[in-house]
């Protein structure tokens, strides 16, 4: 299992898969190749098919021109076998004779994989990937799961969880602060600062509740702009861990050294998802960028109020169970409808399922390791209209309605 670096990731939205992913392959790809005369890449899949409204073409061409005049071609109907985010890099000299190329795969949260070798691009740190295992880890010497990361990926991640969390932070106030309309052809305007006024009018419970929907529209809203955030797991999902982390440090005035640990369950609950299933909308649907989202931020929160490892898996079992089946269908190819108001929504469902599990012992019937499972085969199960191509869904009825 990989470093929980790979899936907290600094960068600018709005799509992990879409904009994160090619604009790093096209960084690696003309570092490789300075003395081109010509590039070519060819987008497939659901890349090519929500591409344009992910900024993917813009991420390519931003990185690719400087070096070599780039074309992009488009094959939406294309699928390769191995992941929905295909790419090929091409590169040609001044005779038009190709000099290289390069079939890649962005396969979720920024990560990029070649065939047949998902991950290799980087190296292992965990060596365990099954929740059930780390639970009993934990179980056997006492420790927590922040421990364990620590154990595995050394003191220094906490210098790294720190970059992370003063990014998440800087995108909800950023996003509080700003007014207007997002980019794009919906017209859709930002609802964080209104929301953050109206909460202040209500009695603590409902102004509770209204704040965490305002911090989880700040980031979303931030990411939809092309703002600087941290994948957790993904773009489309970012709004939902530093929602619930930055309500309860505001509102509990818990550390700054606990909100790390918090911070690094999340990351290790999110890490086992990736590995064991995926974290991708372009191949399990939004159930894995939400559901996972929620999962992550729920254990988070179960961590802040001292949750035992049973209780935090439990709390993490709620955040994804619950979210099984979710579509990934975002309008005009856009993060903004129904992305945003899903971060918000998980937000709420995140801290619920930290409450329930809270009033048990942590002992349950479905483990956390069997909802991945299962949301991996439900999301092999969805037809592809509904992994983020844009054709099913509430994505289809907006385009009906037009």
């Amino acid at each position: 299992m990989k470093s929980i670096r790979e899936l907290f990731r600094i960068g600018t939205g709005p799509s992990s898969s879409h904009t994160m992913g090619p604009r790093h392959a096209s960084q690696i790809f003309a570092e490789k190749n300075p003395a081109a005369a010509r590039f070519e890449v060819t987008l497939y899949g659901a890349l090519a098919a929500t591409g344009k409204g992910h900024l993917t073409d813009v991420a390519i061409l931003d990185t690719l021109t400087p070096v070599a005049p780039t074309e992009i071609v488009w094959q939406p109907s294309v699928f390769l076998p191995f992941h929905p985010n295909g790419m090929k890099f091409t590169a040609f000299d001044a005779s038009g004779k190709e000099t290289d190329s390069w079939t890649v795969y962005s396969i979720g949260g920024g990560e990029l994989a070649e065939e047949g070798a998902r991950g290799a691009l980087s190296p292992d740190v965990y060596n365990m990937s099954k929740l059930s295992d780390i639970l009993q880890w934990c179980e056997d010497t006492g420790k927590s799961y922040w421990e364990y990361v620590e154990e595995c990926e050394g003191p220094e991640i906490w210098d790294y969880l720190a970059q992370v969390w003063n990014t998440m932070s800087s995108a909800v106030e950023r996003g509080l602060d700003r007014e207007g309309v997002l980019p794009g052809p919906l017209s859709l305007r930002r609802r964080a600062a209104t929301y953050h006024v109206r909460a202040s009018g209500y009695k603590s419970n409902l102004q509770s509740r209204g704040l965490v929907f305002a911090y989880a529209l700040a980031v979303s809203e931030e990411n939809a702009s092309g703002g600087e955030i941290v994948t957790a797991p993904t773009c489309g999902s970012c709004g939902v861990v530093p929602a619930v982390l930055y309500h309860l440090k505001k509102s509990r005035d818990f550390s700054e050294a606990r909100i790390y640990r918090a911070l690094a369950t999340a990351g290790l609950i999110g890490n086992v998802v990736k590995t064991n299933a995926s974290i991708a909308g372009a191949e399990v649907g939004c159930q894995g960028e939400v559901g996972v989202a929620c999962a992550m931020a729920a254990a988070a929160a179960n961590q802040l109020f001292g949750g035992s490892p049973a209780q935090i898996e439990y709390a993490a079992e709620m955040g994804l169970e619950h979210h099984l089946g979710m579509t990934c269908d975002p309008v005009c190819g856009l993060v903004q409808i129904p992305c945003i108001e899903r971060n918000a929504y998980a937000a709420a469902r995140a801290l619920d399922a930290n409450l329930y599990s809270a009033f048990t012992d942590g002992g349950h019937r479905v483990s956390f390791d069997r909802v991945v499972e299962v949301m991996k085969q439900t999301g092999h199960d969805l037809p592809s209209i509904y992994k983020e191509t844009g054709e099913g869904g509430l994505a289809r009825t907006w385009n009906a309605s037009k």
